[in-house]
């Protein structure tokens, strides 16, 4: 027994055993299995990016598929509906409005055709997919967001809260659309380098971010205050999410001995971590998922084909390790499908889209409990935030906060929303936050736009030289009248 409780300590300690501990504790999710799709049931032929950008590059939802792809001059994705599996023709339609690479897009979690994507070229741009999907290459966007002066890396939806939008830019900072009128309302400036991760609460009334400054944050996004603050100087912290209403944050970073590891916060003090755990060996990135609504986080490996799970408690240790799915094939990103799109018949409790960039392939892979009832199981399907909005933007902004409205998956998921996305007409030619014009330092983003810069500058300096011609003329016709001043005979 001594020796069981050793391992189980050294597991703890350094990852290398965590296997022993689905032995010694019960868990309804103690079997989860992950189940992946027949090749007939995937995405074949896709051109996937090759951008090295630490993203998922990959959008799900209840009834579109979106990847961003290879594109030679600007950036492109492709939208699929999810019943269309199989083969992708090299000519089908894509999104393609974008001067630049694509490097995040993200699905409106409450008007499913409403998609939000940002690029390299310094914009962010909202679309509206049609019904079925896309017939031709659809290059108008409903919305263009200028606002950062450098490529936008990251965008993310408010959870509870209809057209607030997220944007992460390279130039340091968070700005906060509100998409009613199109502009930013707020902006978040407290990081010194590149934002790597955004991760809200269950409400939305805190953002977490990890940033390449090698700081840990919890801000509170309206007022753009840092709460709390962790300087993870001895490692690096890449991801974090938020473990639903815990008050924790998990983290995935790396470590001072160059090892992959997990740290779990508490967000209320983040002076220490309560746990740290190191993983592995390997380099790619960590990627953390977790379901509010089983307690499980899943942790996928950028560049192997690796997803641990674990069960997240409320004591000591916190963090119990149940199983791992192993696949050869390296998995560039996930796409995580919403609660309300899983197959509560087959007991899924959650579904990844695994981007195999090698083989140009999106594979579903299910994670299933099993249970041999077929009716069912409210255990593993509790209520669930639903695709209703809890407040609307000026709520929000005005200082409300409200826990996202529920729904029932027992009936299966039958699309009830009636939210119409509205683009506002945008006249404004500068864009005021905090008394700062965002627009007044945004570089060109189209040639044509730069060639106009640069004929525009050509009259400025030609314009400016006749004044210099001009004035160099004055000053001579004076030195000329001073000199003949000096030499008249008044003067003699």
């Amino acid at each position: 027994m001594r020796d069981l409780l050793k391992s189980s300590v050294l597991g703890s300690k350094h990852g290398s055993l965590m296997s022993w501990r689905p032995q010694y504790r019960s868990s309804k999710f103690r079997n989860v299995y992950g189940k992946v799709a027949s090749r007939e049931h995937c995405f074949d032929g896709i051109p996937i990016t090759k951008n090295v950008h630490d993203n998922h590059f990959c959008a799900v939802n209840a009834r579109f598929l979106a990847i961003v792809t290879e594109s030679a001059g600007g950036g492109s994705f492709l939208v699929i509906p999810l019943e269309q599996t199989g083969r992708i023709e090299p000519n089908y339609p894509k999104v393609c409005g974008h001067q630049g690479n694509v490097l995040d897009i993200k699905w409106n979690p409450f008007i499913e055709n409403i998609i939000a994507s940002c690029s390299e070229d310094t914009s962010v741009r909202i679309w509206e997919i049609p019904e079925g999907g896309l017939k031709r290459n659809m290059t108008e966007a409903v919305l263009e967001l200028y606002g950062h002066s450098r490529r936008v890396g990251l965008v993310e939806w408010h959870p509870t809260t209809n057209n607030i939008l997220f944007s992460a830019g390279y130039d340091y900072k968070v700005l906060i659309w509100n998409l009613d009128i199109g502009e930013p309302v707020k902006m978040i400036d407290c990081h010194t380098d590149v934002i790597l991760c955004m991760s809200f609460n269950t409400d939305g009334s805190l953002l977490a971010t990890t940033c390449k400054d090698k700081k840990l944050r919890v801000v509170e996004p309206r007022s753009g205050r840092v709460l709390q603050e962790a300087s993870c100087k001895n490692h690096r912290v890449n991801r974090v999410v938020f473990l639903g209403s815990t008050k924790r944050l998990l983290t995935t970073g790396v470590s001072r001995w160059n090892t992959r590891q997990i740290a779990l916060w508490d967000q209320e003090d983040l002076s220490m971590p309560l746990i740290e755990e190191e993983i592995d060996g390997l380099s790619g990135l960590l990627f953390p998922f977790y379901d509010a609504d089983t307690h499980m986080l899943y942790l996928a490996g950028k560049g192997d084909g690796n997803i641990r799970y674990y069960e997240i408690g409320s004591e000591k240790p916190y963090l119990s390790y149940l199983m791992e799915f192993r696949s050869p094939a390296p998995q560039k990103g996930l796409g995580v499908m919403p609660k309300h799109g899983l197959d509560v018949s087959a007991c899924e409790v959650f579904r990844f889209y695994k981007l195999v960039t090698l083989k140009g392939l999106i594979e579903p892979i299910s994670m299933i409990v099993p249970r041999r009832s077929e009716t069912y199981q409210e255990d593993i399907y509790p209520m669930t935030p639903g695709t209703e909005p809890a407040l609307t933007p000026d709520e929000w902004l005005s200082g409300v906060n409200r826990d996202p409205i529920l729904m029932s998956l027992k009936e299966g998921y039958k699309k009830t929303s009636k939210i119409v996305f509205k683009a506002p007409v945008r006249e404004k030619k500068s864009v005021v936050v905090n008394g700062i014009d965002l627009l007044e330092n945004v570089p060109p983003r189209t040639e044509n736009e730069l060639l106009r810069m640069f004929f525009r500058q050509q009259d400025e300096i030609r314009r400016l030289k006749d004044e210099l011609s001009q004035k160099d003329i004055q000053i001579r016709q004076l030195h000329l009248e001073l000199k003949n001043l000096r030499n008249s005979p008044k003067n003699n």
